[in-house]
């Protein structure tokens, strides 16, 4: 709670300022899609982004103050989300200086996430071990081997992407995220605790409990700055904010051998990234759409949905689907 609280307060106090020099000096602001919705194009223009930075300045001060500084594995969470904040900079830095949304070649920003999660899943990997748990059975994994470092790569990689996918609406991530880490810090806790793994059946983690100072502070720090972009936005997380949103989320699930329960819990981020690979697969194949705009969210906005309705929707879902992730300690 210590954590949570003052990564809200952080996030909070530095809002107003931070959001006017980004404006000062983004002027036009974040670039937006001619192909996306029409309604965007004059509700949202001119809005500032790389609004994440605030998100990453109140995690890590937050993190740092309440964290036990010998814990390898909050320092492993942290290299992964400055690290995917740092090319979500980069992408954005250059999305606003070109007036272009193109921003960093999508292989280049690949390359370089799957580099940051491979290091960290290696070192991951060396305390926890390569075996992959299941959901539903009781302490029962299956040993990878050297694959478990790809996959625990992939995972960390796919679901920073995921999140930057589902971050197209005003407030669309930030709650999601905050759900899900709610959720994740109550896994960390009980995984690292070896009373409760014991009781529950799931595998003890040592050292892993820390983790539960890590995801409430990014609570806090997805909480504050939702205060600024509830909608209408003022600034925008951009990909700064969501890539290193995913990325955190995909380490804690690592480290707790939680890989698949983060499908679970953060099923509204695989969602839309599924509608994305449907789209496109079915466009490139039969010359058709699925859907009438794809992400998912901008399906339903296309169908007639205000972009609140569609959020406040996408919420609850997220709730329904932490909850589902959740039942999964006990149905074992």
């Amino acid at each position: 709670m210590g954590a949570l609280v003052t990564a809200l307060i952080i996030a909070l106090l530095i809002g107003p300022r931070f959001i006017g020099f980004l404006r000062s000096r983004q002027g036009k602001g974040q670039p937006i899609r001619e192909d996306g919705p029409a309604s965007h194009l004059l509700t949202k223009k001119g809005t500032p982004t790389m609004g994440g930075l605030m998100i990453l300045i109140a995690l890590t001060i937050s993190t740092l103050i309440w964290m036990d500084m010998g814990n390898g594995f909050v320092w492993a969470s942290l290299f992964v989300t400055l690290g995917f904040g740092a090319i979500g900079f980069m992408d954005d830095y250059d999305k606003v200086t070109k007036s272009s949304h193109k921003g960093v070649s999508g292989r280049t920003r690949l390359l370089i996430e799957f580099l940051i999660a491979g290091l960290a899943c290696t070192w991951i990997a060396s305390q926890t071990g390569t075996l992959l748990y299941f959901p539903f059975l009781k302490d029962v994994g299956v040993d990878l081997g050297y694959v478990y470092i790809l996959f625990a790569a992939f995972i960390i990689t796919g679901f920073g992407n995921a999140v930057n996918l589902t971050d197209g609406l005003d407030g669309l991530a930030s709650m999601p995220v905050a759900i899900a880490a709610a959720s994740f810090a109550v896994i960390a806790y009980l995984v690292g605790n070896i009373r409760f793994a014991d009781y529950l059946g799931v595998h003890h983690v040592p050292g892993s409990g820390e983790l539960a100072v890590f995801a409430s502070a990014l609570i806090g720090a997805c909480l504050g700055f939702l205060w600024y972009n509830a909608p209408p936005a003022a600034v925008f997380m951009g990909d700064t904010g969501s890539l290193a949103l995913g990325g955190a989320l995909g380490s804690i699930a690592v480290i707790t051998n939680h890989e698949i329960v983060l499908l679970v819990v953060g099923g509204l981020f695989v969602l839309e990234t599924v509608s994305v690979i449907v789209q496109v697969a079915s466009f490139k194949t039969t010359g058709k759409r699925v859907f009438r705009m794809a992400p998912l969210h901008h399906h339903f906005e296309q169908k007639g949905w205000a972009e609140s309705t569609v959020v406040i929707r996408f919420w609850i879902v997220s709730i329904v689907l932490a909850l589902a992730g959740l039942a999964t300690l006990k149905l074992r």
